[in-house]
């Protein structure tokens, strides 16, 4: 997997890690709508070298299918686990909706990676812009397999509308209150 990133340093700040003393934030390589690829924008959450490590990690992977979650990931930093928990390491992906590669609401980007071993049904999630938040995410969080998180997606992208991302977005909200089932 090539996964680039990079970022800026803030000294010891609020948001700093310390660590390992790296930066802030986090840039990633990201397929957005129409496959069209895209920096995405995230408050680091892991360590450093966390790429490199990956691979030694995917046996432990949590979810079946062309995506990597493990709930005791040790990549995850102390900060890590809380910014994560309470969603907050997603807020620089609203620098991502302004310069329009993603919106507030709709599947999320994968990775290069993840798309590569998708099936035509799996890229429909490709036809619509991807978002900060989506069905998944403000309903069934990690408790999902890949599959139901695509039939999620894809119900999003029928049912889309408004009144239905004003209620994602309050559903996101009240997670990122009173968190569940995140790592």
């Amino acid at each position: 997997m090539n996964n680039s990133s990079s970022g800026f340093y803030f000294g010891l700040g609020v948001f700093s890690q310390p660590q390992d003393h790296g930066p802030v934030f986090y840039k990633q390589v990201r397929v957005g709508k129409n496959g069209k690829t895209f920096q995405m924008y995230k408050f680091r959450s892991m360590f450093v070298n966390a790429d490199q490590m990956l691979d030694k990690l995917k046996a432990q992977n949590d979810v079946n299918g062309p995506m990597f979650k493990m709930k005791n990931d040790p990549r995850i930093t102390k900060i890590g686990h809380f910014i994560r928990k309470h969603s907050l390491d997603e807020l620089p992906q609203f620098f991502n909706v302004i310069k329009g590669d993603m919106s507030l609401v709709g599947p999320r980007p994968p990775l290069p990676s993840e798309v590569a071993e998708y099936s035509e049904y799996d890229k429909q999630r490709l036809y619509v812009i991807p978002g900060c938040t989506g069905l998944w995410q403000a309903t069934e969080r990690n408790e999902v397999g890949f599959n139901e998180m695509v039939q999620l997606d894809i119900e999003y992208i029928k049912r889309a509308n408004v009144w239905f991302d004003l209620w994602i977005i309050w559903k996101t909200v009240e997670i990122m209150v009173k968190p569940n089932g995140s790592y």
